[in-house]
């Protein structure tokens, strides 16, 4: 199964995301993340981000960000995003309604659909290592579901 992470920029919450998902599902699942925005292409993620997977021991310092393309719509199974905007976002930029059925948000998919995992970009580093743990939290639910 082929699951892509996506959040607006793909610096802080999704590249946190996939390495988490990397970590915690079995090599037979595929990750990659994305953003719904272009602005940081080819960017590693948030220095921040990286401090916090390394103090988890998930090295996500060799990602670059890259925006959302169509071919995602196809080519995964699952598109997990972080919260409603996205979600706006991505419908926005899929210009073929029938391929939105693989989108939901990461909170929806594991149970908590009034939830979203906040945007820690202009906050402190503990937002990010909020994040992290948000992150583990739901990728856990979701390997109970997909495994």
């Amino acid at each position: 199964m082929k699951i892509l992470l996506v959040c607006m920029g793909n610096i802080c919450r999704s590249p946190i995301a996939e390495g988490v998902f990397r970590s915690v599902f079995p090599d037979t699942f595929t990750f990659d993340s994305a953003g719904t925005i272009d602005y940081h292409e080819g960017d590693p993620p948030d220095p921040r981000s990286v401090e916090v997977m390394a103090k988890h021991g998930i090295d996500i310092s060799g990602q670059k960000s890259r925006p959302l393309i169509q071919d995602d719509f196809t080519n995964f199974d699952r598109i997990y995003c972080m919260d409603d905007v996205n979600i706006r976002d991505i419908k926005k930029i899929c210009n073929r309604p029938e391929f939105l059925h693989n989108v939901e948000k990461i909170t929806t998919a594991a149970g908590f659909p009034n939830d979203i995992v906040p945007d820690p970009y202009y906050e402190n580093k503990q937002a990010f290592e909020d994040v992290y743990h948000q992150i583990m939290d739901l990728a856990s639910i979701i390997k109970e579901r997909l495994v």
